[in-house]
């Protein structure tokens, strides 16, 4: 199932957005955690009213320093290159085993 996103508030200081995604707390805790280290961020968190019917809305809050629209690209970039950074560890780590077993 793709992930759909609903946009709930977009001003200079505030995004809020739901994500609609079976998993209901991987993406939306890894941007919230990521955003709240970024200069400017005041608050960055997800909510789930129930997590049976409902999906999560991510906020992130700036000082107006910066644009939140600005803070989450900067963030998905940053989970973007988690993502492949893992990805090569982990095949190096295969690597490492197949030469072992050879």
């Amino acid at each position: 199932m793709p992930i759909e996103v609903e946009l709930k508030k977009y001003s200079d200081k505030e995004l809020r957005f739901v994500i609609h995604d079976p998993d209901k707390h991987s993406l939306p805790n890894m941007i919230a955690r990521l955003a709240l280290r970024k200069k400017g961020v005041v608050y960055a968190a997800y909510m789930i009213e129930h997590p049976m019917v409902s999906s999560p809305e991510v906020v992130i809050v700036t000082d107006g320093s910066r644009d939140p629209l600005d803070v989450l690209i900067e963030v998905i970039e940053e989970v973007k290159n988690i993502a492949q950074t893992f990805l090569k560890h982990f095949d190096e780590a295969l690597s490492n085993i197949a030469k072992k077993g050879e």
